[in-house]
Order: C-alpha cells, then structure tokens, then sequence
C-alpha cells in the first residue's frame, strides 16, 4: 500500500516571463522541493481579535503587488471587489471567492542580475523572488454563506496540459507564464472553475511569518535529518511534539527523504496548517501585528487589496476548525519508466465530483461507497494491539470488510480521528456512528492508498472491557 516517492531534477534561470506561444519546453531545475503552508491566510488570522487593529493600516484599494500584470494576464481573474466596509467594522466578504497561492523557492543559482552582496557566494543562497517553479499550489475556497473553508493542495507534479507548453508539471505554469498562467493551468486542470485572485509567497517570508507569530506547536512524526553543503541545507529534528521557530519550520516542511516525496510534505503541510490555525488566534500576538505586517509586505505579490485581505482574515476568524475542510487533488503516482519524468497523475472523474461537492462548481453527483467495498485503515497511537484488534472486529461485524493495519500514529491521540482521506465525508460519518466516538476529519494526512483512515486514539481505548484481576 506503500508508494514509493520519485523526483525529476530540474533547473531554470528566471528571466522576465514571456507570453507562450507553441509548445516551449519550459526549464528544469535541482531535487530540492518543499511544501508550503498557506501563511497568510491562517498565520494572520489573529490580527482580527480586534476591529480596532484595522485602525493602523491604511485600508487602501491598491493591490499589494510586486509585478504588474498586463490587461490580458488581469483578465484571467474576476473582476470586481470580493468586500465591503462600513465605518471602522472590519471588512466583510460579499460572495464565495477562490483564492490561488504560489509558494517559490529560488536560489541564487537560478537568478540572474543578483543583487552585488549575493554575487560571489560559495552556496546556493535563498533569494527572495516570486518566479521560476512553484514548489507549493493550494486552491482556497473561502464561503460565508456555509461559513466553511476549503484548502484544496494541487501536487507540484501532477501532468497536465499547461497552455503554450504542452502536458508537463504544473509547477511549471508559474515560470512560463507567473500567476495567471498558473490560474489558467489550474481552473483547465479543475474543469474550468473560476479563480479569483492568487497570493505568490516566497520561502523566506515562510520562517519569518512563524518567528513574529512567536513559533509554532507541531507533532514531528519522526526523526528528521539531513544535511546539503551546497544550499548551506542542515534538518535536524527529533520526534515528539515541538515548538518550532521559523527555521525549524522550514527544516519540517523542507525534509524530502519520505517515502511519498511532494505529497508526503502535503501531509506535513496541512499538520502546520492546523496547528496555526489552533494558536494564532491568541490576543498576546497582536502586539507582534507591526512585524507581520512589514513580513506581507516584503514576501508576498498579491493582486488582492488590502481590504480584500483583511476581509478573507476576519473570514478565517470565525469559523470552526471542523469547518476546514483540507483536501489534496485526487490522483495516483505514476510507475516507473510509464513517462520521461515521475508525475502525479489526477483522477478527473474524482475531481469532478471534488469540485461539485466541496467547490459548488459542475454537476457531478456524490454517490455513496458500500461498506464492504471502502478501503478502511487502522492506524493505532495507543500502544495497544488487543484494541486494535477490537476495533477492526467491530467494523467487520458493520459490513467494513475491507479493513487494514497499517503503521502506527506516531502521536499520541486522546480523541480518535476519522480522516476522510478523499474527501468522503458521508463514509467517515457512517464509521464514526458505528464506533460511537471520534473525530470526523477531511485533510489528507491519512494512508494515501485509503477512502477512510482511523488514527485510533485512548478514547477507544477506555470503551474496552477492564481485564479482571484475580484476589490474592
């Protein structure tokens, strides 16, 4: 049930993007990936503990961007205001909106024109640019009419027909073609779903974003270490719950010996996700608001404007966590030597009834999976193979025939949660009624090979009959 993860090598020197035309080959460059985190968009949620932060920041329409699109690369994006305002309330999204996020890490290597103090480096130093290969791509759906938010991670591999290049990986739309060739490649790869306007995020705003929001929480899932001269690269982390500093952070997110590459990091991804979600909405962290401030300001390109932005922020606030729905686009890892390159092949008939369901976009139908043929695995976190064992006897006797063991939850859970790994909420739901307990989830850190995954937790651990004890 294991896959295998396989990398392509690829190099690219960034030059002023250029409009496609035929089929170009786009550049390639070095193994080094790393996923990202949708920083600003729930790093930044805290700043709307008060409406009276807005008072500081100078509400102005003008876009936060670092490179001007051309009137055809802005029509690619809907038109309009997503937000309104009125007196000193915080501004309030009018309508559903699809936000694309680009993360980029680029090396000196790749640039050219570098700066004087970044010419004569002996390593591949971090430059704080938003072209070339996007090693992240996350499609956000922010709705205040269900008052839900979906995260939908798009595999920096998945093979697809990017206009004027032909099918190679996605990431590369961004350096053929910056942000709305990206909106283009991804609204053709989702069936022509609409996107309203992206966010591109450099790396470096990535450890510094996490050092003005004081650190991060997080579970390491394993022992982390790995070293790269050439990038002055060092990941050294220990198992076990951590709290990470920005750089810390982008050792968890960088490391990418694990045995499902880009789309194992995914999973990591949402993890940091959830973890900011939890603790940024902390009062304490306003007075941190100048610093992150001056962060958006440096690392982003965006063509939201502030108010937009703020508006998408004072969204994120006021919804539940159980309302943060984290999907990764449907697909499978393609076998060796099947192309000239390792890809993520999507599912189109999955992701058509992914955008119906969770996207409000086309007319595929959800039907419903029998029990005797979703594909259930059983991760265990409490030590306890006899609970285990009741667990997966509980589900046979409901009809779950198709039940696994896989390797164990390295964190400890008190709360069993039942991951919907496809998104597959109805079957999670189900489960979650015949065990009586648990936490139903939809994200992605689940066994890929899975429908629904059971990370099994103490609680149902403390449902099991006590042993009895023989008198002395």
């Amino acid at each position: 049930m294991k896959s295998k993860s396989r990398h392509l090598s690829q190099s690219t020197k960034l030059q002023s993007p250029k409009t496609p035309t035929g089929n170009k080959k786009i550049p390639k460059r070095g193994n080094a990936r790393w996923l990202w985190m949708l920083f600003t968009l729930t790093g930044m949620a805290m700043l709307s503990a008060t409406a009276g932060a807005l008072l500081a920041v100078s509400l102005s329409s003008t876009p936060l961007m670092q490179r001007q699109l051309s009137p055809e690369e802005a029509s690619v994006f809907s038109q309009g205001d997503l937000s309104t305002r009125t007196s000193v309330k915080f501004p309030e999204l009018t309508r559903s909106v699809n936000i694309l996020v680009l993360g980029t890490k680029v090396l000196t290597t790749e640039v050219n024109n570098l700066p004087p103090a970044m010419q004569n480096l002996r390593y591949q130093a971090l430059v704080n640019s938003f072209d070339g290969l996007s090693d992240t791509m996350l499609l956000i759906r922010f709705n205040p009419e269900t008052k839900k938010l979906m995260v939908l991670s798009i595999p920096r591999d998945t093979r697809t027909d990017v206009r004027g290049y032909g099918v190679t990986k996605i990431n590369a739309a961004n350096a053929g073609g910056g942000p709305a060739l990206s909106a283009k490649a991804t609204s053709d790869l989702l069936g022509g779903v609409g996107i309203d306007r992206y966010v591109r995020v450099n790396v470096q705003g990535i450890e510094k974003l996490v050092d003005a929001l004081g650190g991060v929480t997080v579970y390491v899932p394993k022992d982390m270490k790995y070293q790269d001269d050439s990038q002055h690269l060092y990941i050294n982390l220990k198992a076990g719950k951590r709290h990470l500093n920005g750089d810390q952070t982008l050792q968890l997110l960088r490391f990418r010996y694990d045995e499902n590459g880009d789309i194992g990091r995914i999973q990591r991804q949402q993890m940091v996700m959830r973890a900011l979600m939890e603790q940024a909405l902390n009062p304490v962290t306003l007075a941190r608001l100048p610093k992150i401030l001056s962060v958006i300001q440096t690392h982003i390109d965006t063509n939201l404007s502030v108010e937009e932005l703020f508006a998408l922020v004072g969204f994120a606030t006021q919804i539940d966590r159980s309302d943060v729905k984290m999907l990764m686009l449907p697909g499978e890892f393609s076998r060796p030597g099947e192309y000239d390159a390792s890809y993520w092949l999507p599912s189109q008939h999955q992701i058509q009834v992914m955008m119906a369901q969770y996207f409000d976009f086309g007319l595929a139908s959800v039907t419903a999976v029998e029990p005797n043929l979703l594909r259930v695995v059983v991760q265990d976190s409490t030590g306890s193979e006899s609970a285990t064992r009741s667990l997966t006897q509980n589900l046979q006797q409901a009809g779950y025939t198709n039940v696994s063991i896989y390797d164990p939850w390295p964190e400890p859970l008190a709360t069993t949660r039942i991951v919907a790994q496809q998104g597959d909420v109805e079957s999670a739901e189900a489960i979650r009624r015949v065990l009586k307990l648990g936490e139903v989830r939809i994200e992605s850190t689940g066994e890929l090979g899975s429908d629904v995954t059971i990370q099994l937790g103490k609680d149902w651990l403390n449902k099991q009959p006590k042993k009895a004890t023989s008198s002395p």
